[in-house]
């Protein structure tokens, strides 16, 4: 059984971009959580070289459904010129847990 919720991987600057862009989707109801693993090592061909640079991983917990607005989100407070951004649906959890994740970013009707 698959549900809505989604977990996207971003790649980022290490400190303060990792932080400023994990509190813009979560502010914004984009994202219900958004776990920052500070180092990671990523080895990538870029502009036809081999590179490689230490970054952060967000692990961004949201809905099918609100992944167009977050990714948008992303892309206008992201430094890179093409960020990661991708999507891998959840096919199973904790029912409680998925529940929250959408109750978190649902957006309100007043």
């Amino acid at each position: 059984m698959t549900s809505d919720e989604v977990v996207v991987f971003v790649t980022c600057p290490r400190g303060r971009v990792a932080q400023r862009l994990a509190t813009v989707v979560v502010t914004k109801r984009l994202a219900a959580c958004v776990n920052i693993v500070p180092a990671v090592r990523s080895v990538f061909r870029w502009q036809g070289n081999v590179d490689q640079a230490e970054e952060a991983l967000l692990l961004i917990k949201t809905t099918a459904r609100r992944f167009p607005a977050l990714s948008r989100a992303i892309k206008a407070a992201h430094p890179y010129d093409v960020p990661e951004i991708i999507a891998l649906p959840i096919t199973q959890g904790l029912a409680p847990y998925l529940a929250w994740v959408s109750s978190s970013v649902a957006l309100t009707t007043r």
